[in-house]
């Protein structure tokens, strides 16, 4: 079957929200030009100017530095237009000899992401242009193909962001974001939902007359049946509604909705549930809860032990620690064997491990909440780190490998320097980083003989990663000034790449 593009793509205007019959997106990618993307992005800009949402004020942001950088690398030469639109027709030349260089790349998918985040229809499909131009030029882009699963499953198609996502797992070995476990609980709800409308049908044998019908016509019927009390009549039209939803591939969002209240409706016509409605209510239940989240192979997480701040304490008490950074000069140092002599050694995040440079040993693990890199590593302990609860618990029903820990730090060790040391954003404005929690953490409790610091220079030496997470900005929600004027005001003594605070 041959997919249309979801937008005619004028030579003017917007090509990001330009109306179209085409039919609903899919995992297969639109053939986009950068020119074409790049004057959506121009004049999606001017719409964004003076917007209060915040979501958009960081897509105008991502978008000004898309453009500013556009502008750095255009070839010079004399513009035969002003404005948006003939700095795209210079760049155009430039691109069409050199390719999408890797920067443009990662500022586009910058604006994709942004775009996702705002999730409303014009940024939704702003931003499928831009992964429809990415992925033209850079077909086995591992951002790529995962934000086109993200979007798609964001526009209600979860069988077209399983195949996007399933692109994405095929190109990469370390799935730090929890995409499979998304995958699981994505089919397991296909499944279910199949299930229910399956017993919804034979349930009401009348329904499958009234499927061929537009579901909003349907629908209407069936609801002013309700009203006038005849709910024989209104659960067939109710349900063939369903099913004409179902076959016309109505958007995911409107279908659930829809079968909400068609559930919910039945649950005021029976005053006690039928095995049937029991049925289908347990069926929606399941298939809300894996699309949410996904499934849990091992709801106890392999039979670990959760452990309280006190807890922690006791355990790293008298013993020598040292935090290993990300940092790319600790990449080459040659201090694998002292790193390994400490009692204790702390990695964070998407620690790369060189035994000749970093050290094996991998004692403690503390990682953000939001990525799940090296969570499948085994390790004694490991801290995960979050500011707002509910995100925390689910990255941890999520992105918990069960058996690779033996301890995990529970709610009292969710965010030390915020939580513990109570230092609101009066007194610390920036979001305190992984190894600043953790090092927060150690100096407050005060037990550990040796606290040294390993190639912490705060990413001048650029990042040592594994290499899913080389690709990751640096981010500047932290404040590295201010951490590494903390820590130098502690620091007890400074030996070449060795910071002791002890």
């Amino acid at each position: 079957m041959t997919v249309r593009s979801r937008w005619a793509r004028p030579r003017t205007g917007d090509p990001a929200s330009a109306a179209t019959d085409a039919g609903p997106p899919t995992a297969q990618v639109n053939p986009a030009e950068l020119e074409d993307c790049l004057r959506a992005c121009a004049v999606h800009s001017g719409k964004l100017v003076g917007s209060l949402d915040r979501h958009r004020t960081a897509l105008a942001e991502k978008l000004r530095e898309l453009l500013a950088l556009w502008a750095a690398q255009e070839q010079p030469q004399p513009a035969a237009t002003g404005g948006a639109g003939s700095l795209i027709r210079r760049g155009a030349k430039a691109v069409s000899g050199g390719g999408l260089s890797n920067e443009l790349l990662d500022a586009l998918l910058a604006v994709g992401n942004k775009a996702l985040d705002c999730g409303y229809d014009d940024e939704l499909n702003l931003a499928l242009l831009i992964n429809d131009t990415v992925l033209t030029q850079r077909k086995n882009s591992r951002a790529g193909w995962r934000l086109r699963g993200r979007l798609l499953e964001e526009m209600g198609r979860p069988a077209a962001a399983v195949e996007a996502f399933d692109r994405y797992l095929s190109l990469t070995q370390e799935d730090g974001f929890g995409v499979r476990a998304k995958v699981a609980g994505l089919r397991i709800a296909q499944e279910r939902r199949g299930e229910l409308l399956a017993l919804l049908e034979r349930t009401v044998p009348d329904a499958a007359s009234f499927a061929a019908g537009p579901a909003t016509d349907v629908w209407a019927e069936g609801l002013e049946a309700h009203s006038a009390g005849d709910w024989d009549a209104a659960q067939a039209r109710l349900v063939g509604a369903l099913l004409a939803m179902d076959r016309a591939q109505a958007p995911e969002q409107e279908f659930q909705e829809a079968l909400s209240h068609y559930l919910d409706l039945c649950t005021g016509i029976h005053q006690r549930p039928t095995p049937e409605l029991t049925e289908a209510i347990a069926l929606f239940a399941e298939q809300r809860r894996n699309r949410m989240r996904g499934p849990l192979s091992d709801p106890l997480f392999g039979g670990l032990q959760w452990i309280s701040l006190g807890e922690f304490r006791n355990r790293i008490a008298g013993k020598s620690i040292c935090l290993i950074a990300n940092s790319g000069k600790v990449g080459e140092s040659s201090m694998g064997a002292e790193i390994d002599a400490y009692d204790l050694v702390v990695r964070f995040n998407s620690y790369k491990i060189d035994a000749v440079h970093t050290g094996k040993r991998t004692d403690i693990h503390v990682s953000i909440h939001k990525h799940g890199f090296n969570w499948d590593q085994p390790v004694d302990t490991r801290l995960i780190f979050g500011g707002v609860s509910g995100d925390w618990k689910w990255s941890l029903r999520n992105r918990l490998v069960p058996g690779a820990q033996t301890y995990l730090g529970d709610e009292s060790l969710r965010w030390p320097v915020r939580n513990i040391g109570k230092l609101g954003a009066d007194v610390w404005p920036a979001i305190p980083t992984s190894g600043f929690n953790m090092l927060w953490l150690l100096d407050f409790l005060d037990v550990s003989p040796t606290l040294d610091l390993i190639g912490f220079d705060f990413y001048e030496s650029g990042a040592y990663r594994i290499d899913a997470a080389m690709k990751m900005p640096i981010t500047s929600v932290h404040e590295y000034t201010s951490e590494k004027a903390w820590v130098m005001e502690r620091a007890q003594s400074v030996s070449g790449m060795r910071i002791s605070l002890r």
